[in-house]
């Protein structure tokens, strides 16, 4: 009978750590499914406005400073 008490103490106690797991799991689908919209948004962000810099190059030309080197170099 003894033995038996602490395999149910044992799996109860596996149970406990498998549900806070699973939460973890969950939890943490959560945060990257978010970063993932995030990503997307800041990406077609980026996207646009690379799309505007070309669109003003072609319309005014390459600024005068766009490829020129650093005071540093």
């Amino acid at each position: 009978m003894r033995d038996t008490a602490g395999m149910t103490e044992r799996l109860d106690a596996i149970e406990e750590k498998l549900a806070h797991l699973e939460k973890t799991v969950t939890e943490l689908s959560d945060v990257i499914a978010r970063q993932q919209k995030d990503l997307d948004r800041a990406l077609d962000r980026n996207q646009r406005l690379m799309e505007k810099i070309a669109a003003l190059e072609s319309d005014f030309g390459p600024s005068a400073t766009a490829h020129e080197k650093p005071p540093h170099y």
